[in-house]
């Protein structure tokens, strides 16, 4: 079933499907849905809504999960811990950066999302930068798809031969948030570095 006959069957009840869809993983979804605004097929702004609201609902749920139950399933899961031990080494790299940039590489999302369950990340910092993190991946795939069309003329039926481009596109954006957090990771130790020397020589001066 592609797109256009999804959006035929479901009519105005497309955009819970973008939720759900968003709820879980829903690049691709939501790349086909930019491309479907951009034709008048779809409005961008309750797409953009829909799985906003979908990718934070879905974060928070596997936060919660790893911070309620994170422990037992790891030891009666061993395998997982190498799956959630990347993105913790992440975390403590990039902090924030981490957090707000996770979800648009592929495939570690939800354990990413399970693993910070699992660190001393607060609910309310989770919370607050997740729901940032969901409006800026949310508006950037239904720009992605959207420009698709406007720059390219790329119809509904010809996206998949396209996608490249948009993984390109996101790829891009996160190797180059990486690329700032590694250097506010570095200001910020240099920093550290050169109070922990003024402290020292304080202390030496008494």
């Amino acid at each position: 079933m592609d797109l256009h006959e999804l959006i035929a069957r479901t009519g105005g009840w497309i955009y819970a499907v973008a939720f759900a869809w968003a709820f879980f993983e829903g690049e691709t979804f939501v790349l086909f849905g930019g491309a479907a605004a951009a034709q008048g097929i779809l409005d961008p702004w309750l797409l953009g809504l829909a799985v906003a609201i979908g990718s934070f609902c879905g974060d928070q749920c596997w936060f919660l999960l790893g911070r309620r139950y994170g422990v037992p399933l790891l030891a009666r899961f061993p395998r997982w811990r190498s799956r959630v031990a990347a993105p913790l080494a992440w975390l403590v790299r990039y902090d924030r950066w981490f957090i707000l940039s996770y979800r648009f590489i592929y495939g570690v999302r939800n354990i990413s999302s399970f693993a910070l369950g699992l660190s001393p990340v607060s609910r309310q910092r989770f919370l607050r930068l997740n729901l940032l993190g969901s409006i800026i991946w949310a508006a950037s795939f239904v720009a992605v798809g959207y420009g698709l069309v406007g720059l390219y003329g790329v119809a509904l039926g010809d996206l998949p031969q396209n996608l490249g481009l948009a993984v390109l596109g996101a790829l891009l954006v996160v190797f180059g948030l990486g690329r700032l957090a590694h250097r506010r990771s570095v200001v910020r130790r240099r920093r550290s570095a050169e109070v922990a020397r003024a402290k020292g020589a304080d202390a030496e001066s008494f």
